[in-house]
């Protein structure tokens, strides 16, 4: 999801609570703020040796332990004027895939992303999911089609100059 689908899925439940399941079944606390947009540029080269860029929103929630036991959800409407704030500070690139930075004593912090949203009831439920690391240069560094079942599961080829 990038930045703009995010902030016009807010406008358009702007009334309901929000949400964010960051593992199955698993809510990040009533008790979250938005405490930190970074608007990051990435700039990389990968095992193959290509260059890439893009940007990211970063939106950072914490769960703040003077308010643990809080049962009201901040609305879309609420973070959506923050992340407007935001947005005035500092501009949005629209295109930018949004991610959320969070973790908890039992969730180590990672950067997740929008895995797909949802309406219950009067809730705006945004589902959240770790992207897993990927050799994004396979046909130069050899690795091969996932194995099925039973097969090799090896990564690389050992000479394919892939680091």
């Amino acid at each position: 999801m990038n930045t703009q689908e995010f902030l016009s899925l807010l406008e358009s439940n702007k009334n309901n609570a929000l949400l964010f399941e960051y593992a199955p079944n698993q809510l990040v606390g009533a008790n979250y703020h938005i405490t930190e947009v970074k608007h990051t540029k990435i700039d990389a080269v990968d095992c193959g040796a290509n260059s890439d860029s893009w940007n990211e929103t970063v939106i950072q929630l914490w769960e703040s332990p003077d308010e643990i036991g809080k049962i009201e959800y901040m609305t879309a409407i609420k973070a959506l004027e923050i992340l407007k704030k935001v947005g005035i500070m500092k501009p949005y690139d629209m295109d930018a895939v949004v991610r959320f930075e969070y973790s908890n004593s039992l969730f180590n912090t990672a950067q997740l992303y929008v895995a797909g949203a949802q309406v219950i009831e009067n809730n705006l439920l945004i589902r959240l999911t770790v992207e897993p690391t990927d050799c994004k240069a396979k046909d130069t560094c050899g690795v091969p089609e996932p194995a099925m079942a039973g097969e090799d599961s090896s990564c690389c080829d050992p000479t394919s100059g892939c680091c």
